[in-house]
C-alpha cells in the first residue's frame, strides 16, 4: 500500500519469515527486491501515471548505489520504503530510496531508472508529462527548474511542428521568389575598365620550414 505525502512516494512493505538468513536478520539481496517494489510502484502504480499512461513501454535499471545502515529484523510492523526524486536528465531519473520503520533508516539507496523503448529496448527521452510527474517529487528548487524545463521542451515542440507545416501555394511562393532573384553582382577591381580582363593574381609562396 502506497501512502500520499508532497514530495515523496511512500511505499508501505511488510517484511516474511522467509526473507530472514540464517544470521537472524533481513537477507541484504532481500533489501534490493523492496528498492525495487518501490521503484516499480511509483512508475507504473502511482494514480498519475496509470491516468495519463507514463512509461507504458516500461523502464529499465541502469544502477543500484546501496548503503546498508542498520540490521533490519523480521517485525509485524510493515516497512516504509520512501523515494525521491534527485535528478531528471534527458532519458532517465535519479531516484533515492530510504527503507525505515519507526524513525530509523536501515537502508540508503540511489537508482538510476532509464526510460524504455518498447521496439528497439534501449533509452529513449521522458516525455514533458513524464518529466512534470517526476518533479513531483523532487525538492522545492529542483522541482521548479524540471517544470520549466518540461513545459519549455514542450513548447519547443509546438514551434518546430508549426514551423515545418507547408502548402502547395507557400511552395510555389516560395520558388518563384528564388527564380526571380537577381544574381548576385561581381566586384571589378578598382582601376580596371569594366568589361576588361583582369589577370589572375597570383599565389603568393609561403615558406615552409624544413626538418635538419
Amino acid at each position: 500500500m502506497s501512502a500520499v505525502q508532497p514530495g515523496v512516494h511512500v511505499l508501505s512493505c511488510p517484511t516474511r519469515w522467509s526473507d530472514v538468513d540464517e544470521n537472524g536478520h533481513i537477507n541484504n539481496a532481500r533489501l534490493v527486491g523492496y528498492i525495487q517494489e518501490g521503484i516499480y510502484d511509483l512508475f507504473c502504480h502511482h494514480e498519475t501515471a496509470v491516468r495519463e499512461s507514463l512509461f507504458s513501454s516500461g523502464f529499465i535499471i541502469a544502477r543500484h548505489e546501496i548503503d546498508y545502515l542498520e540490521q533490519l529484523h523480521h517485525r509485524p510492523e510493515p516497512l516504509s520504503v520512501r523515494l525521491t526524486v534527485e535528478r531528471i536528465g534527458r532519458s532517465s531519473a535519479q531516484v533515492e530510496v530510504n527503507v525505515c520503520r519507526a524513525r530509523i533508516t536501515f537502508m540508503r539507496a540511489r537508482t538510476v531508472v532509464v526510460a524504455r523503448d518498447r521496439e528497439s529496448g534501449r533509452s529513449r527521452a521522458l516525455s514533458p508529462a513524464e518529466r512534470i510527474f517526476l518533479s513531483a517529487f523532487m525538492p522545492d528548487a529542483a522541482r521548479a527548474q524540471a517544470v520549466l524545463a518540461a513545459t519549455t521542451v514542450t513548447a519547443a515542440t509546438r514551434v518546430t511542428a508549426a514551423t515545418t507545416v507547408t502548402t502547395p501555394a507557400a511552395v510555389a511562393a516560395a520558388t518563384a521568389a528564388a527564380v526571380a532573384a537577381p544574381a548576385p553582382a561581381q566586384r571589378v577591381p578598382v582601376g580596371s575598365a569594366a568589361g576588361s580582363l583582369v589577370p589572375p593574381r597570383r599565389p603568393r609562396r609561403r615558406c615552409h620550414a624544413s626538418a635538419r
